[in-house]
């Protein structure tokens, strides 16, 4: 498992993210805010959290290099 901070401030970008997640069959995708976490697969869920600051994103999978890679424009440094 890999954890990082990412930033979904826009309707735009909720929907390129989940769009870039949903695409890895097999692969569980958490979004945590303080103490609710959901499935970042599922768009009412991201919507559901207060997204005004940046939110961590666990990575439930051994290979997370390419997934990491793929979502780095959402990956707050």
């Amino acid at each position: 498992m890999k954890t990082v901070k990412i930033s979904l401030n826009s309707i735009d970008k909720i929907k390129a993210f989940n769009d870039k997640v949903s695409k890895y069959e097999g692969v569980d995708f958490d979004l945590v805010s303080g103490r609710y976490v959901i499935d970042a697969k599922s768009i009412m869920g991201i919507f559901s959290l207060d997204l005004s600051k940046p939110v961590d994103l666990n990575i439930h999978t051994e290979d997370t290099d390419a997934i990491v890679e793929d979502i780095a424009a959402f990956i707050i440094k």
